[in-house]
């Protein structure tokens, strides 16, 4: 399996605005796309403005299928603005462990 971490810091005031673009994505991409294990949406405590994208698919073409679904190039040109910084970290996955 294959798990990015996304880290999205936006703009002073753009938190809905975000929110509202990125919570239908993860939805959607859990929902409909088989080979989207996990995609949550995490706020930093203590870094003002800042985001993680927590995703977990089943391989590396399963997340390059991601990038071209409706939900996904939807998303894009609602968020592309109200971005500071952007970075990834790309791993294997090593172990899920069953949710509850």
């Amino acid at each position: 399996m294959y798990c990015i971490l996304v880290k999205n810091v936006v703009k002073e005031g753009a938190r809905d605005a975000y929110l509202a673009a990125m919570l239908p994505n993860a939805k959607a991409s859990v929902a409909n796309e088989p080979d989207c294990l996990t995609f949550d949406v995490l706020e930093a405590q203590e870094e003002p403005n800042t985001f993680y994208l927590y995703e977990i698919y089943t391989s590396p073409a399963a997340l390059e299928t991601h990038k071209k679904t409706e939900h996904y190039l939807a998303s894009r040109p609602l968020i592309a603005d109200l971005l500071v910084e952007t970075s990834v970290l790309r791993a294997d996955v090593i172990e899920m462990n069953a949710s509850r």
